[in-house]
């Protein structure tokens, strides 16, 4: 679907170990990053969720692909409206209204032109289109301003990680751990390792029917030299070499892992508080220090 945008920060390698001792084990690629199932089920009768995941993430591609011509996101780009939206795309852009909202306008989909802009000139006009206010969105319709163009890079995987978790659960599989870019983890508790792209593995995290996103800046640069993660707000460079961020869904979590490359500590101990739930964010310096904050 997409060039992995960020660093794919938790190590599969920490994983504690399986109730059972050879799991169910799925992996593949989507969505612009390798993909992977893992359920405590004996690995002959897995082949239903197998395929009930593969056909989520088809589904996934065709509407939130940047890369594919046909996808409903490009067709809203092109067009600059999109009529009778999928509901799961309808769902997506307004779990992104509540991000931009949570963050003070930190998670901006609208900052696309501004990825795709090579020059000075066009730089510049880009950051004239930034404002996810100017999107206005309906079952019936779903217009974008003038010019603007939106890019799901920062919350599409974690939507897809949450499609899938659900569809798993509602099938009956409940202790299963998703990989689609971002993680959730189901039924009982698993640990993942955090890593740094810079620094290696900076820590652990001890999940049960909990999600874990994670964003690198250093991880991808732009032709230009700058971050692939950009900053709808300001020029600024990062403050942070990568963050992850631990909620009870994954789409939040990736929205949030995001916004936060450019957030002060402040700011993010704030969003935080605000969020409704259980969250947290391990946050590493460029420097390799880490501080862990909690909502």
């Amino acid at each position: 679907m997409m060039n992995r945008r960020r660093f794919l920060a938790i190590s599969a390698a920490a994983l504690a170990s399986p109730s059972h001792a050879q799991p169910a084990i799925w992996r593949g690629y989507a969505m612009g990053a390798e993909v992977s199932l893992t359920l405590d089920a004996d690995p002959a009768s897995a082949d239903p969720a197998i395929a009930k995941l593969r056909t989520i993430l088809e589904e996934c591609e065709a509407l939130f692909s940047l890369y594919r011509t046909n996808s409903a996101l490009s067709e809203l780009n092109r067009a600059g409206y999109l009529k009778i939206p999928d509901p799961a795309f309808l769902s997506l852009l307004q779990a992104c209204s509540k991000a931009h909202d949570l963050t003070n306008g930190r998670f901006d989909p609208t900052v696309q032109p501004l990825w795709a802009a090579t020059s000075e000139h066009e730089t510049v006009h880009a950051r004239g289109l930034i404002g996810w206010h100017r999107v206005r969105l309906s079952a019936e319709r779903i217009q974008l301003d003038q010019d603007q163009a939106l890019t799901l890079n920062g919350i599409a995987q974690g939507f897809a990680t949450d499609l899938v978790a659900l569809a798993l659960r509602q099938a009956g599989w409940e202790k299963v751990l998703v990989n689609i870019g971002e993680y959730f983890a189901g039924g009982r508790q698993w640990t993942l390792g955090v890593s740094d792209p810079a620094h290696g593995l900076v820590g652990t995290a001890q999940l049960r029917n909990r999600a874990i996103a994670t964003s690198s800046p250093g991880a991808m640069h732009l032709q230009s030299g700058g971050s692939h993660i950009l900053d709808p707000t300001s020029e600024n460079e990062p403050l942070w070499s990568t963050i992850s961020v631990q909620a009870p869904d994954a789409t939040t979590a990736d929205a949030l892992s995001t916004a936060f490359c450019y957030a002060t500590e402040t700011e993010i101990a704030a969003t935080l508080s605000r969020a409704t739930g259980a969250y947290s964010a391990i946050c590493v310096r460029p420097n390799g220090k880490v501080t862990t904050l909690h909502g």
